[in-house]
């Protein structure tokens, strides 16, 4: 039987939030996000055993990284607790993966809440193979590492491809980094959201019937979103905005977050009354548990206008960011308050810029947009848009073609992302200047081939996958 015959496969775009950056943490505003077609894919299969040999075990690979294996046992917590996972220490390897273990529990335990089967038949073995797109990842690769030894005797050997096919994995969209997870750098694409949703797709579709769960349905995008919501939260150990599971989700859209009380006073994973309170949460039957806002109609580009990311290669470190910016405006609540209702505004000006067509007018507005940030920054003391960021985005307004750009979400030094006229001439011209840029300044900026797109998560055809599942 081929790859393609068997499993399932959903992937999840990652984000960039062109406007509303800081201002979507609060209800009171929103935010303008963009899916991009940099995408987590994640591949859920049954576990084959020979006769007489029963598992109870979720395997987890991430073969593009090395030692980027995940074992777990799981069990039915006392008390309606859930189904609970725990990681089972294989070799020599044992390195936790918390978006992973919650997400596990997290769909696991709903799934055996809404299977028909009892709970303890709802959950059978299973492989979760996940495979990111390059651009998440600063820097890929121009060699694999060495193989894995791969013993076939095993159902959860490492995933191998053939070495015919090595070389070409190395240059196709899925590289291979000699480096474990946690020594891959992040372009700040957002694949912590779109790794937690594209999990829990892939598991609801697996184990669930489309009548229960169908990803086409816009009550599998509820379902999928609050599930997801729920367990990225816990994964972070915070209630963040969500701005990042929903364009996982829904891809573009002007998003208004949900109030915290909706997921803060969930049990943890494996608690007593876990279990009910997340059936709860996740189906909200009568509507009124999630307030969220997601508009998927409020957003659109252009004709011919596309949105490209930059990668400068030198992450931020986004919490502290947030921290400080929040304190400040606890501090400076009049003046800071004023400053966001006026960016509030700007943000919807551009918005209705990029909805309506009006391709002339989007400079002016993208430019009041950074004004703002920029006064945010200094007036916060954080490096919202820092003084390099200013500057090569300046640079890139002269480049033909380029409407402008924004640092993007919660500033910093992450990936930009540009505004740009969508042609070939027009990215030819981009990436010779970023190149030229690079020698002059001493810096690694590039042009990611990643681009703006409307669609969230979705199935996907296995064959696509060839060579890196079974």
């Amino acid at each position: 039987m081929g790859v393609a015959e068997h499993g399932t496969a959903v992937s999840a775009p990652g984000k960039v939030m062109l406007a509303g950056g800081y201002l979507v943490l609060d209800r009171a505003y929103t935010g303008l996000v963009f899916g991009l077609s940099a995408r987590i894919n994640v591949i859920a299969q049954e576990i084959h055993t020979s006769e007489g040999v029963h598992l109870t075990e979720i395997v987890v690979e991430s073969p593009q990284f090395l030692d980027a294996q995940w074992r777990y046992g799981y069990h039915l917590a006392e008390a309606d607790g859930g189904i609970k996972v725990t990681q089972l220490h294989v070799g020599s390897h044992l390195t936790a993966n918390p978006f992973v273990e919650t997400t596990l529990n997290f769909a696991l335990t709903f799934i055996a809440r809404t299977s028909k089967h009892r709970p303890s038949h709802a959950v059978k073995s299973a492989r979760l193979t996940i495979l990111a797109d390059n651009d998440y990842y600063s820097q890929p690769s121009s060699s694999p590492p060495p193989a894995p030894k791969s013993n076939n005797s095993s159902p959860s050997s490492t995933t191998t491809p053939p070495a015919s096919t090595l070389n070409a994995l190395t240059t196709s969209r899925f590289a291979r980094f000699p480096v474990p997870l946690s020594g891959a750098h992040k372009t700040g694409l957002g694949s912590s959201a779109a790794l937690v949703t594209a999990l829990t797709a892939a598991l609801l579709s697996h184990y669930l019937p489309p009548t229960l769960f169908d990803l086409t349905s816009s009550q599998g995008n509820k379902t999928l979103h609050n599930l997801a919501q729920a367990a990225h939260c816990a994964a972070q150990g915070k209630v963040g905005s969500g701005f990042d599971v929903a364009a996982a989700v829904y891809g573009s859209s002007l998003y208004r977050r949900f109030s915290p009380s909706v997921l803060s006073s969930l049990p943890e994973a494996g608690a007593p009354g876990f279990a009910p309170a997340l059936e709860k949460v996740v189906n909200d039957e009568d509507g009124t548990i999630w307030d969220t806002e997601i508009r998927k109609d409020a957003v659109s580009l252009p004709d011919g206008m596309a949105v490209r990311m930059c990668d400068v290669d030198c992450g931020s470190q986004t919490v502290g960011m947030v921290k400080s910016v929040l304190a400040w405006r606890a501090k400076e609540e009049k003046s800071a308050g004023e400053l966001w209702g006026e960016l509030q505004g700007r943000n919807e000006h551009l918005a209705e810029v990029l909805r309506g067509g009006r391709t002339e007018e989007v400079r002016r507005a993208v430019k009041g947009v950074r004004e703002l940030v920029r006064k945010m920054g200094r007036e916060s003391g954080v490096p919202i848009e820092p003084e390099s960021q200013t500057e090569l985005l300046d640079a890139l307004e002269g480049v033909e073609g380029v409407y402008g750009g924004v640092v993007p979400g919660a500033g910093g030094y992450d990936a930009l992302a540009l505004l740009v006229r969508d042609d070939k001439e027009t990215e030819r011209r981009v990436e010779e200047f970023v190149e030229a840029w690079s020698r002059e300044k001493g810096s690694r900026v590039r042009l990611l081939p990643v681009r703006g797109e409307m669609e969230g998560a979705r199935r996907e055809d296995l064959g696509i996958y060839e060579g890196w599942i079974r």
